[in-house]
């Protein structure tokens, strides 16, 4: 069964304190590796009233909860449209990751727009955002001890999901589909401990010395894939008019994510 149409979900973001654009599931399920006590990381967009937007007392560009009272251990963080669409002027694959997460919880014809816009958002530069996410979370992996499983799948995930996109231009963050192609068997591997394993499952200090041979081997993959990207280097002028006109259009209508 697909997790985002879990009746659970679908309460909670109806219940929203604001209206969204779109909510879908990140992380765990979304990366193809969730262990069978994994939480659910529901992120989206929401959209202030105008009157919170543009007067001087301003809404909440970002509404985070952490609850468990649902029978779901859930993390749900959603950014206002604003903040949002800023977040894709940058070279952020974190929120293009969610824009097109296949998991959707609730979506909408703006959601849909918005994914058209953030293809086009897709450039050579985000190389910069997955060697920095890929490093943090190695540098995470080797000062546990023991050292857990989880972060060293972050670090597979974020460097193959870079360097596909760095290829293609597609946004791709499941694991286990980028491993079809790129075929490690460590990484299957990996994936099978933690799916059937604890959240916070651990692997012994001595397997960390060949990871690490392959960390270093995926970052020179992913550098290499920013050299030759078919990708624009930087984000083209008339995208952002596009999300300029996005934006203001968004605003202007009341009943948006309604």
């Amino acid at each position: 069964m697909n997790v985002a149409a879990d009746p659970r979900l679908q309460v909670i973001a109806a219940a929203h304190p604001q209206p969204l654009l779109f909510a879908t599931i990140s992380g765990a399920h979304l990366y193809g590796f969730p262990s069978p006590d994994s939480d659910f990381d529901l992120r989206g967009v929401h959209v202030l009233p105008l009157r919170e937007v543009i007067g001087l007392v301003r809404g909440p560009e970002t509404i985070e909860r952490m609850d468990a009272t649902s029978g779901l251990d859930l993390d749900l963080v959603t950014h206002d449209v604003g903040k949002f669409v800023r977040l894709m002027r940058r070279p952020n694959g974190y929120v293009l990751e969610q824009l097109f997460s296949p998991l959707v919880v609730r979506t909408t014809p703006w959601h849909e727009e918005l994914c058209a816009l953030g293809r086009r958002c897709v450039t050579a530069a985000h190389v910069r955002h997955y060697l920095g996410f890929a490093d943090t979370q190695w540098r995470l992996c080797c000062k546990e001890a023991p050292p857990r499983v989880k972060p060293l799948l972050y670090v597979y995930r974020v460097l193959l999901t870079g360097i596909h996109l760095l290829r293609t231009g597609e946004v791709q963050a499941n694991l286990g589909v980028l491993n079809q192609a790129t075929r490690l068997s460590h990484v299957d591997a990996l994936i099978a401990r933690k799916t059937t394993g604890a959240e916070q499952g651990v692997m012994a200090a001595a397997e960390l010395p060949f990871h690490q041979r392959e960390f270093e081997r995926l970052v020179g993959e992913l550098r290499a894939a920013a050299a030759t990207s078919p990708l624009p280097a930087r984000l083209p002028v008339e995208v952002e008019r596009a999300l300029h006109d996005f934006l203001v259009r968004v605003r202007l209508t009341p009943s948006a994510g309604g």
